[in-house]
């Protein structure tokens, strides 16, 4: 009997512990159910993957370097047709990260049918279209982004979406447009994901109807347009004297825009670095979600920044009141002109020539010139000492042949130079002999006077001649005086 109450007393004594067994039991399904809901939950709340941006712009626009610069590359080559790389978003709240693809479009139109790989109907609601303008060539900016949001309307038209969804992609563009509060600095929740409001609910919202042209052009898909280079502005106010009359110009413009597509604006530029951690937050806060709390900023002409649904047409009217020259309704490229296309002259590099071909070059030039004649073959009875010399010594009759006037040959027309020194000499001679014949002092003086008073001027054309023998006589002398000692040296 003692074996039977034992095993009674060890049932008896068992029952707590099949109790304490079903409870472990139990609370072990309860972990591994709360750890499949978090799983599941987690699943739910990760990141979103095969989000796309699509970029836009001409070539040379800048549009690959400041993708490029979000994805953190320093360099990046420059591709053709359609571009691709990505941006990594990081969820510091939830320690996640996911992939957002970027598709850089050719500034070719020749390659827009590309589009069809980067945007289908089905990725279509988790696209971003950001179309990018060079601020350094302002006169293309309108054309520019017209253009290409024509090339995406043309695109999306081609998608052939059900009119149900594409009508529900226009409505939630709106409602988003609408809704657009400024958050605060200080606002609660999680420094990314957009927090709650803490007061009123959503039947309290009032949600504001749509200004006049407002997205008439609306694509159902977000739009951003960024302007890069924008430190071009101290060089458009240097070189083509623009004003601040022309920046807002441009930026009224390029908001009526944005109002007609719900498309935000932003400046940035590359080189200074300006607004570009900006622009990224801008584009996850429109893609996943994250809390965005950065204000519009219309305060500096090379660093605004409008959100989409801050604007409307009283705010772009603020711009319109510096306006002098020109009114807000002018034609964009009426006002912002292209600059006339300067040619440069590049310097051309000057090598010296060698010397021996210029100096063949120069000999050439020479042999083609015709010979001019000399002074002596003009006047050959010009003696080489410059003093004339008559043909004959004797007769009186040979006067006229030896006189100074009558020795020089009739001169070249062309050496007219010459003419006038052999003048000057015949005329200093002549003055000579005048001086001679008249002074009282020479021998000859008082015969001469005696012989004019008989025989009229014959005696004086004597005595000139006898005056010109004695002359020639002396050069002759002094000649044969210089020759006598080279002759006896040889």
């Amino acid at each position: 009997m003692a074996p039977v109450q034992e095993k009674k007393l060890l049932g008896a004594a068992g029952a707590p512990d099949t109790l304490e067994n079903t409870i472990e039991d139990e609370e072990g399904q309860n972990l591994w159910s709360s750890i499949l809901s978090e799983v599941s939950t987690r699943s739910l709340s990760k990141l979103p993957s095969g989000k796309n941006i699509l970029v836009f712009g001409e070539d040379g626009s800048g549009k690959t370097t400041i993708m490029a610069k979000l994805q953190g590359a320093e360099h990046n080559k420059n591709g053709r047709g359609l571009e691709f790389l990505y941006l990594i978003v990081h969820d510091e709240d939830r320690d996640d990260q996911t992939r957002c693809n970027v598709w850089i479009l050719d500034g070719d139109l020749y390659h827009k049918g590309l589009l069809k790989f980067a945007a289908s109907a089905e990725s279509l609601t988790d696209t971003l279209a950001v179309f990018v303008a060079d601020m350094s060539r302002p006169w293309t900016i309108m054309e520019s982004i017209q253009k290409w949001a024509s090339v995406l309307r043309e695109h999306i038209d081609k998608l052939k979406i059900v009119p149900e969804e594409m009508r529900r992609l226009e409505q939630e563009l709106v409602k988003h447009f609408q809704e657009y509060v400024e958050l605060e600095e200080a606002s609660q929740g999680s420094p990314q994901r957009r927090g709650h409001p803490v007061s009123g609910t959503e039947d309290e919202e009032v949600v504001l109807p749509l200004g006049e042209n407002v997205l008439t052009h609306n694509l159902g898909i977000p739009v951003l347009v960024v302007c890069t280079k924008c430190d071009a502005v101290s060089v458009l106010e240097k070189e083509h004297d623009y004003r601040e009359e022309h920046f807002d110009f441009i930026q009224s413009h390029i908001r009526r825009f944005c109002l007609q597509y719900g498309a935000a604006l932003i400046y940035t530029s590359v080189k200074e670095e300006k607004n570009l951690d900006l622009l990224y937050k801008y584009i996850v806060h429109k893609m996943y979600g994250f809390q965005f709390t950065t204000p519009a900023l219309v305060v500096e002409k090379d660093a605004v920044f409008i959100p989409s649904g801050w604007d409307n047409e009283k705010k772009i009217a603020i711009l319109h009141e510096n306006f002098t020259t020109v009114k807000p309704e002018d034609a964009f490229e009426d006002f912002i002109v292209k600059p006339p296309v300067r040619k440069l002259v590049h310097d051309k590099e000057v090598a010296a020539e060698d010397e021996q071909v210029f100096l063949m070059k120069q000999q050439s030039l020479l042999a083609k010139q015709p010979a001019t004649p000399t002074r002596a073959n003009d006047s050959p009875a010009r003696a080489p000492t410059g003093s004339p010399r008559p043909s004959s010594r004797s007769g009186p009759a040979n006067v006229a042949s030896v006189s100074p006037m009558t020795a020089v040959k009739k001169p070249d027309p062309n050496l007219k130079g010459a003419a006038a020194n052999e003048g000057v000499l015949a005329n200093f001679f002549n003055s000579l002999l005048s001086k001679k014949t008249g002074s009282p002092g020479s021998p000859s003086a008082g015969g001469v006077q005696s012989s004019a008073k008989k025989a009229g001027q014959k005696p004086v054309l004597t005595d000139v001649q006898a005056e010109l023998d004695r002359m020639t006589r002396k050069p002759d002398s002094m000649s044969a005086n210089d020759t006598s000692p080279t002759e006896n040296e040889d």
